[in-house]
């Protein structure tokens, strides 16, 4: 049985796929794909593949908010209300194809895919895999790699319920409530 960190509110609207110790690149690449699923959670499907593809074209950047040390700027993130971003193209050719797969097991559930929506993305980091590289002078150094573990939950939109007309609903504060409730006392 697989755990999942998120499930679906309704689980009979949602489908969770998973994918464990996915050795994407070498380089900073949980980093890259924890930028790159921050950046589609809450999307449309569609409009995650649209933006996905609009990165590897380099139409489009990923903001980099977290792990943005040495990072560059550039004016493509300006819409996001960040300064620093980049194109981490292998990141986002998993991300896409962890989608594609969610969405063919959505499509296998019944649920419409037209409706679905990214509600979840979640990465973690998996165990490293160790290597080493020769160096100068009879060294040795590590030479690691940043696998991760990328967990995609896809939901449909719920119908909003109207809220009942005619009714106003007050908020108390804390500090409200507590003299209600000294005065009630008394």
């Amino acid at each position: 049985m697989v755990r999942y960190a998120a499930t679906p509110a309704n689980a009979s609207k949602g489908k969770k796929e998973k994918k464990n110790n996915q050795r994407l690149a070498f380089f900073y690449v949980f980093k890259n794909t924890h930028e790159v699923a921050a950046a589609i959670q809450g999307l449309k499907l569609s409009k995650a593949y649209s933006y996905l593809q609009n990165v590897t074209d380099h139409k489009e950047a990923i903001p980099f908010r977290r792990f943005n040390g040495g990072v560059g700027r550039t004016a493509q993130v300006k819409q996001f209300k960040t300064t620093q971003g980049r194109w981490p193209v292998k990141s986002v050719k998993f991300v896409t194809d962890l989608l594609k797969n969610a969405e063919s097991n959505a499509e296998a559930k019944g649920l419409n895919v037209e409706e679905l929506y990214v509600s979840s993305v979640i990465v973690n980091q998996a165990p490293k895999h160790r290597r080493r590289t020769y160096r100068a002078h009879g060294r040795i150094n590590p030479f690691m790699s940043s696998p991760s573990h990328i967990e995609v939950i896809l939901t449909e939109k719920e119908d909003n319920v109207p809220a009942a007309a005619g009714k106003q609903v007050t908020r108390l504060n804390a500090r409200q409530l507590a003299r209600n409730a000294r005065l009630a006392r008394a």
